[in-house]
């Protein structure tokens, strides 16, 4: 777990810290040692702090230490004014509920709006001149939480998370057959089909790809499993399930039944991240697509 850090305080759109006194060189002053302070506290990056104090974006008055941490910016999303489910927010951090059946950012051929159209149509709302750049996607008939950096400072925090398989994804699934409780672990390696441009498939040339199993029921002709994701490759979930002969319902590339849905059942249940600033694990909830009731019912009795 990391370690806990003090928030700050925002003032507008800067970030006040309070680093203390500072252990100054004579090489490069109190600025220096302040650049240091924020690497090894916060584990910003150096080389931005750099480029920002450069550009006039980090400030020492006193005690206190300023950056430029909140400006103002546009969007490259144009804005979409529907509704969008909110699941968490603060200065730092945006996370929305992804319905089913909608792509996270544009294709350039669709032309209904993307869930980052719907996220800048909230600030456009609002008034507010944040442009918050996705972390991570879910397929687009996959529902869950999207997390969404809403600066510059968050986005390196959060993607440098990513890169280290710090931010956790809970799925749970409707799938075909009745699955094992020995099974607890898919550890495959995942690759192109050179078959079928949009689909991947276990190959030994693939990377790596783990995927943990929980069994939570069975029922006559499928299960409802919930599955961690240990690393993040496309259709993985998709793929491994399938490859050990339980694809998800619905999901037709990979062999699913559609029986009882047209697209495969697959929802984001929780995410889990490490906050930007204070490292605090964040961990948030995405209720079940309340369909699900209905399918789970028929599912329950099927013969």
């Amino acid at each position: 777990m990391s370690r806990l850090r003090k928030p700050g305080i925002r003032r507008g759109e800067w970030l006040e810290l309070m680093p203390g006194k500072l252990p100054v060189q004579e090489e490069g002053g109190r600025m220096s040692a302040a650049l240091l302070w924020l690497e090894e506290e916060y584990g910003l990056n150096r080389k931005w702090l750099a480029s920002l104090e450069a550009a006039g974006g980090i400030k020492l008055a006193g005690d206190r230490l300023r950056i430029h941490g909140f400006p103002p910016k546009v969007s490259q999303y144009p804005p979409a004014l529907e509704p969008v489910e909110v699941l968490y927010e603060d200065d730092y951090c945006l996370v929305v509920h992804k319905p089913q059946g909608i792509k996270v950012h544009t294709d350039g051929v669709s032309r209904e709006p993307a869930l980052s159209n719907l996220v800048s149509g909230l600030y456009s709302s609002r008034g507010e001149l944040v442009a918050p750049e996705h972390v991570h996607r879910l397929d687009e008939h996959t529902s869950g939480p999207v997390l969404y950096a809403k600066n510059e400072l968050a986005r390196r925090q959060l993607e440098t998370a990513m890169e280290e398989k710090r931010i956790g994804r809970i799925y749970v699934a409707l799938v075909d057959g009745v699955v094992p409780a020995s099974l607890r672990l898919i550890d495959e390696p995942i690759g192109r089909d050179r078959h079928h441009a949009s689909r991947r498939r276990v190959s030994p040339t693939g990377k790596q790809a783990v995927t943990r199993v929980e069994l939570v029921e069975t029922h006559p002709a499928s299960s409802l499993v919930r599955l961690t994701l240990e690393t993040g490759r496309t259709h993985q979930i998709r793929v491994h399930m399938s490859c050990m002969g339980h694809p998800l319902l619905g999901d037709a590339l990979y062999g699913g039944s559609l029986r009882y849905l047209k697209h495969q059942a697959l929802h984001g249940e929780s995410l889990s991240f490490p906050h930007p600033i204070t490292g605090e694990l964040v961990v948030v909830s995405d209720p079940w697509p309340a369909a699900w009731e209905g399918i789970l019912a028929v599912l329950r009795s099927a013969e």
